[in-house]
């Protein structure tokens, strides 16, 4: 990596969290200046623009997280504790406490960047997989019953949980567990 890709690495990673917690509209230039200690022209100097560090910063964070939940899924050796442990993570991973990226990137990004909400819709898409696959692969190797519909649990378990996100932000992580309760105890009906 050469010296240009280290620095915007280290913009990108020091910018990711503030942003995350900010916003794209509320992290300024000068947040972005005092996390990195670079000067406008060192920032200016590696990105066209602060709506491109927003972007990269939202592929940066969705990859951390869908490297934790990819792991914690790997861990499993049953469709149940695959389920359990991708819960897990969102119940208990710190970076959680300030949010979900693709809910706190998708609701600023929904009609005002094309660009974001596209990244923001495949990450969706692929946090909604990640659930399809336990389910389908559960059906498959004859641990979960086929009354189980993959692809409205993947779609409602998603949903659930990034509602549960926003509530736990709001309101405390009372909310959350109990939303993860209810999904377990869901998952568990469908299990042979």
């Amino acid at each position: 990596m050469s010296k240009a890709e280290r620095t915007r690495q280290f913009i990108i990673e020091a910018s990711a969290p503030i942003i995350n917690k900010k916003g794209m509209a509320g992290t300024s230039l000068t947040d972005i200046m005092e996390a990195t200690k670079l000067a406008k022209g060192g920032i200016y100097g590696n990105f066209g623009s602060k709506e491109e560090i927003c972007m990269e910063a939202f592929v940066y964070l969705r990859s951390k997280l869908a490297n934790k939940l990819d792991a914690a899924v790997a861990k499993g050796n049953s469709a149940e504790t695959k389920l359990f442990n991708l819960l897990d993570v969102y119940q208990n991973d710190e970076s959680m406490m300030e949010g979900c990226p693709i809910l706190n990137f998708g609701t600023e990004a929904d009609d005002t960047n094309p660009g974001m909400k596209e990244l923001v819709k495949k990450a969706v898409f692929s946090a909604q997989k990640r659930f399809y696959m336990i389910v389908e692969d559960g059906i498959k190797n004859k641990e979960l019953s086929e009354e189980l519909d993959p692809g409205q649990f993947s779609i409602k378990v998603f949903a659930m949980i990034e509602g549960a996100i926003l509530c736990g932000k709001l309101v405390g992580n009372q909310q959350m567990v109990l939303v993860l309760d209810s999904i377990k105890s869901e998952f568990i009906k469908y299990v042979i």
